[in-house]
């Protein structure tokens, strides 16, 4: 007993020691509930069972709350499949109450272009909002290196996560803007591709299109998976092949508009569940309940595990070396994810051109929240609770997560474990899933237009395929893609890469044709040498940095120091600075003059099929001789009437076509201004003053940022959840209308 006593007081007295060789001016006043907490748990971790005796170094098994895997099966496949049946409900509605049909070609991949600002507001948050904005974000804010001790910063990490995600959405408004003016008929961004620069362009961006699919997909099954695996104990390999499937089935009975209307509810839970851990941790659970109790434990973790690289080791501080260096891979791989994924391509080009910035806009300012929120509550409690929560119920206490445990996004579900117990694990279980689903819906129509539009099929096999033809190859490569994830994330699986190694390394991969891709729709200057210059030359150079940076940074190469921050820094910054200089470069020394006469010329796929249509029906036109001849006998006072009135249509619809023009342009300057203020404020403005100046958070400053948050949280889950049933009122009105009227007429006798 003595021993143990012995052991205890010189561990606590070091603790001691610690805290009183801070400086006084940031030194904190620890409460004396919580020295007592902090004591308790070093006495239970010396005097447990040996079989609880681990160094902070060692790795236990992450212990499920529900040992039962039947709860994991029962999310997968029956929420999965509860929410597909309720798409196919609303598709049926839209299909016998609706002026846009489904089985329509540009409706099912292009939402027939009507889309609301508010509803691909929603899209976008969800679409953005992957299993790693959740997990990934939470991550961050508990990532240990080999000496257990905490790199980055949970309070600086969790905005730049957000940062990472909101500048490139704004960013691309502009270029959303500029498809509607120079694009308006596409479908991907590969057909602008061909057709601007031909073949060889477009098999290269065509590379780089499934290469991007291809990481986001296995970033969401492998991060959803896993949570899956952690809380309930189900089989990673059928959580990999089960979870698109239910997917698969509205996506392909109902289409793009399906997707968006899926994405409405999705984000509605999402908010929804962000509300109640806010609430359950700065509020209500016993093991925090205050914004001012974390506040304390937070203080309290700096001390006991000072992070290396902050001011004074303190958790609540904007200087962070290793936050700053996050926070540009973070930047550079958002850029990536949105200028090189289809899915934002194709929100693009499903809105009403007028209002597509606006919902841009939105989006990223709504989106912000969703990391923010979530991770500044989750992250920062699983810090706070590893080793102060009472009783110490952690997953893995008392050793901290181990890095394969954190890598795979398991602190957000060990702090919901801790502050909500079994309801929590269910909370983040569904709120993954519905991640897991909106995302990948966005992915697998991506995938479809890629494949069977100009990409693949009527470009290289088909080029003169019918509507019908392209709806019917979109729906088989639909669900070949929804079993090749499965396949795909098992193979990741199996080579232990997870969501935190591609997480790092989609940046490393993709950023050369981040600038080449915008460039193609907005810059009229920009030639095919430059476009490969840049989008090859720029991976070469951002290759060899990343494995140089490896080596000199790390000490050697191997697959784990490649997805590290400062190899994926070197990486990613070198391939896009590289790719950007070589593409604007080389394009000025012999510079296009590209009018975007010919992109501006791609119709929608019913075009085409009425113009190949009326070219080719010679059988009508033999069988229809006596209806031409009675043409002949029209009075000639008739024709002469009716002969001007093609050239007085086309000039109407030359005016029209300028005056879209100039109200795009008018956009595009609005979305410069906007995005370059936010860009401003939220990566220079905000962060740079307080990294300088070597800022640690007071209580009252950190109260005032979480408050932030939550206001931030409540007003875009305003925005997402409201605003589009605001702006379709008349149209629900519509179809409810028609439907009780088709139910009473059956009805009555």
């Amino acid at each position: 007993m003595f021993l143990r006593i012995s052991i205890s007081h010189k561990i606590t007295v070091g603790t001691i020691s610690r805290y009183t060789n801070v400086s006084p001016a940031s030194r904190p006043a620890l409460p004396l509930s919580i020295v007592i907490n902090h004591v308790r748990a070093i006495i239970f971790r010396v005097q447990a069972p040996p079989r609880y005796v681990h160094d902070l170094n060692a790795s236990i098994a992450y212990r499920p709350l529900h040992e039962a895997q039947s709860v994991g099966y029962g999310v997968v496949i029956g929420v999965g499949f509860f929410f597909a049946a309720i798409m196919l409900i609303l598709t049926t509605l839209q299909l016998k109450f609706f002026k846009f049909s489904p089985a329509s070609s540009e409706e099912f991949t292009s939402a027939s272009r009507s889309i609301k600002p508010g509803l691909v507001c929603c899209g976008i948050v969800s679409a953005w909002t992957w299993s790693a904005t959740l997990l990934q974000s939470s991550t961050v804010a508990y990532t240990f290196g080999k000496e257990a001790t905490l790199l980055p910063h949970p309070v600086d990490l969790c905005r730049w996560y957000g940062v990472g995600g909101t500048i490139q959405v704004a960013m691309f408004g502009m270029v959303a803007s500029k498809v509607k003016q120079n694009a308006n008929g596409a479908h991907t961004f590969l057909e602008i591709v061909k057709t601007r620069f031909g073949t060889s362009a477009h098999i290269l961006f065509t590379f780089y299109g499934f290469l991007c699919i291809l990481l986001v997909c296995g970033s969401l099954l492998l991060g959803g998976s896993a949570t899956v695996n952690a809380l309930t104990g189900m089989n990673i390999i059928a959580a990999c092949f089960l979870l698109p499937i239910g997917i698969a089935v509205y996506v392909i009975f109902g289409g793009l508009r399906a997707t968006f209307i899926c994405d409405w509810s999705h984000t509605i839970i999402l908010f929804i569940i962000i509300y109640i851990f806010t609430f359950q941790a700065y509020g209500t659970s016993p093991a925090i309940g205050s914004v001012s109790r974390l506040y304390d434990l937070l203080e309290l973790a700096g001390i006991d595990t000072p992070v290396v690289g902050n001011q004074g080791g303190s958790y609540l501080t904007m200087k962070s070396n290793q936050g700053l260096v996050f926070g540009v891979v973070t930047i550079l791989s958002g850029f990536t994810g949105v200028f090189c994924d289809q899915g934002y391509w194709q929100r693009a080009i499903a809105s009403h051109p007028e209002s597509t910035t606006k919902a841009y806009m939105l989006g990223g300012i709504s989106w912000f929240a969703v990391p923010w929120a979530f991770a500044s509550c989750l992250g920062l409690s699983a810090r706070a609770l590893l080793t102060n929560a009472s009783p110490p119920n952690f997953p893995t206490y008392p050793s901290p997560l181990s890095p394969s445990q954190t890598s795979a996004g398991l602190a957000a579900p060990a702090a919901a474990a801790v502050l909500m117990g079994k309801g929590g694990a269910i909370t983040v279980l569904l709120v993954v899933f519905m991640a897991v689903t909106s995302a990948t819906s966005a992915e697998l129509i991506g995938v479809s237009r890629m494949t069977s539009y100009i990409s693949i099929y009527r470009t290289y096999f088909r080029p003169n395929a019918t509507g019908d033809e392209i709806v019917r190859v979109s729906h088989y490569f639909i669900c070949f893609w929804a079993v090749w994830m499965g396949c795909w994330a098992t193979i990741l699986n199996a080579a232990n890469v997870d969501l935190g190694w591609l997480y790092y390394v989609q940046g490393s991969i993709l950023c050369p044709a981040v600038i080449p891709i915008g460039l193609t729709v907005s810059w009229s200057k920009l030639t095919k040498a430059g476009v490969f210059c840049g989008a090859i030359g720029g991976a070469c150079l951002g290759m060899l940095a990343w494995m140089i940076g490896c080596w000199k940074i790390y000490g050697q190469i191997n697959i784990t120091n490649l997805a590290l921050p400062y190899s994926a820094l070197c990486s990613g910054l070198t391939g896009l600075l590289s790719s950007g200089i070589l593409t604007v470069g080389v394009s000025l020394l012999n510079p296009a003059d590209y009018d975007f006469s010919d992109t501006r010329a791609i119709a929608t796929l019913e075009d085409t099929n009425r113009s190949n249509s009326s070219g080719d029906d010679t059988p009508d036109q033999t069988s229809d001789t006596k209806s031409s001849n009675e043409k002949k006998g029209t009075s000639e006072k008739e024709s002469s009437l009716k002969q001007p009135v093609p050239d007085i249509i086309e000039i109407s619809l030359e005016d029209d076509e300028e005056v879209r023009i100039r109200s795009l342009k008018m956009v595009f300057r609005k979305a410069l201004i906007y995005s370059s203020i936010l860009t401003l404020i939220v990566v220079i403005l905000v962060p740079l003053p307080m990294f300088f100046s070597h800022y640690i958070f007071s209580k009252k400053f950190y109260i005032f940022w979480t408050a932030c948050s939550i206001v931030w949280a409540f007003a875009s889950g305003a925005f997402c959840i409201v605003l589009p049933l605001w702006e379709s009122r008349n149209e629900i009105g519509t179809i409810l209308s028609s439907a009780y009227r088709s139910i009473r007429k059956r009805s009555s006798p």
